[in-house]
């Protein structure tokens, strides 16, 4: 998604550029929605962020008028404006820290135009008859982290090794480094670049949550002072404050329970996704550093530059491309349908030899052409092959049955010949009797 309509001088950019590149927010390939040109970037669910900017300024309105504006009169010194003044504040400071939260970059690593060269390949090209080329990228490879082994695995969508702790977000559809999950109220991705403002967010409106619910008590307080009467009478009387202390009380559980688990996890230098994925507290954390430099390494050091720049040009027509080798892909999505490979799939390539067996009585060797093709058998057969590749041969390209399916085929073979055997018997038989 591309967001909003680009400002007058990105289309005057375009124009004096000719109509060759475009704006990288304008080709981006993720899920992600931009506005402002570019400067703001947001997750596909960014309308939920319009509900969480509701939930905290509604609220806040209806202490303002029904109880914060009771009490300005009921202090000395005119302390009652500080009632107003510092639920405004934190009502301002959180909203600003949501929108740091959401509208920047959490730490995207940018996708690969190309797969990478396996480093087991050595540029060969010719395959001796009866051996499986190298096609296959490995999909793990490991990394020392702090003397301790560490594994890394291989995106299939970005076409790259994904760094230590980062992680591809199926929402988002982009890897975010340090990624520790995709937060719906936010609308974005929380990782490396924004965590900080995520946790000072829920923070905040904990102590939001408590200031309002605490004094609304206050003003229950001043009615039953001042009337002299009891707590359930004075509870009547401000049915406003009723309600603000059973909505903050079920919020603190929530946005106080979430406050308090991050607590933990900064303190152990985990994030969400590998608290719940690795457990480290079975395993020693290669990234815990004690608890004092855990805590600064996250709100005392400097936030790292954004690896994208969704203003720069781009040439219109880039696009990912796999790479070949003598006709032969060398990328790890090779029979994967474009769907698959954009939804982050892995390649299951037991999946693709259970659908041949299940056509080894229709396809044999001598249903392949001359050129090399595969003939329509079946439209459930073509979804094991890319797009437009139905026919690899015709289209230049080498389609090499591998030594796995060549005795699949030869069954095949001998069931069709069998099947033809009986198909003549019964037509002889047919014949006779009609004679």
């Amino acid at each position: 998604m591309n967001g909003l309509q680009p400002p007058p001088s990105d289309l005057a950019d375009e124009a004096n550029h000719g109509d060759d590149f475009i704006r990288t927010y304008k080709a981006w390939k993720g899920s992600n929605v931009f506005i402002l040109g570019g400067r703001f970037i947001f997750g596909p669910d960014v309308r939920s962020l319009f509900l969480t900017i509701f939930l905290i300024v509604a609220p806040v309105a209806v202490f303002c008028v029904f109880v914060a504006r009771k009490l300005l009169d009921d202090f000395p010194h005119h302390l009652g404006i500080s009632i107003m003044a510092v639920v405004v504040a934190l009502t301002s400071s959180d909203l600003v820290l949501l929108l740091l939260a959401s509208g920047r970059d959490p730490g995207i690593i940018p996708r690969n135009l190309h797969p990478p060269e396996p480093e087991d390949y050595e540029g060969m090209t010719e395959v001796q008859p009866g051996q499986t080329p190298p096609l296959r990228i490995p999909r793990t490879k490991d990394v020392v982290v702090n003397g301790i082994s560490v594994k890394i695995k291989y995106c299939d969508t970005c076409m790259l090794y994904r760094p230590p702790r980062c992680s591809h977000c199926s929402i988002c559809n982009n890897c975010v480094n340090k990624f520790d999950h995709h937060c719906p109220w936010v609308g974005q991705c929380i990782g490396l670049r924004n965590y900080r403002f995520f946790f000072m967010f829920i923070f905040s409106t904990t102590l939001l949550c408590l200031y309002v619910h605490g004094f609304c008590w206050v003003y229950i307080r001043r009615i039953m002072d001042g009337e002299e009467t009891t707590i359930w009478k004075a509870m009547t009387k401000t049915p406003a404050s009723i309600a603000l202390i059973i909505y903050t009380f079920i919020s603190v559980w929530f946005v106080g329970g979430l406050t308090v688990f991050h607590l933990y996890l900064i303190s152990t230098n985990q994030s969400t996704y590998e608290n719940f994925r690795y457990r480290y507290d079975r395993h020693e954390n290669p990234y815990n550093k004690g608890v004092l430099k855990n805590f600064l390494e996250v709100f005392c050091t400097s936030i790292p530059p954004s690896k994208i720049n969704l203003r720069a040009k781009v040439p219109k027509e880039a696009a990912t491309s796999p790479r070949t080798t003598a006709g032969d892909f060398i990328g790890p999505n090779k029979g994967n349908t474009f769907g698959e490979i954009a939804m982050g799939r892995k390649p299951v390539w037991e999946e693709a030899l259970g659908d041949i067996r299940d056509y080894e009585g229709e396809l044999s060797v001598d249903d392949i052409d001359k050129n090399g093709g595969l003939p329509d058998v079946s439209p459930d057969l073509s979804r094991i092959l890319p797009p437009g590749r139905s026919n690899w041969g015709r289209n230049s390209e080498r389609w090499e049955i591998s030594p796995e399916i060549l005795p699949l085929s030869k069954i095949g073979e001998s069931k069709r010949m069998n099947g033809m055997s009986n198909t003549e018997s019964t037509n002889r038989n047919q014949q006779y009797e009609t004679k």
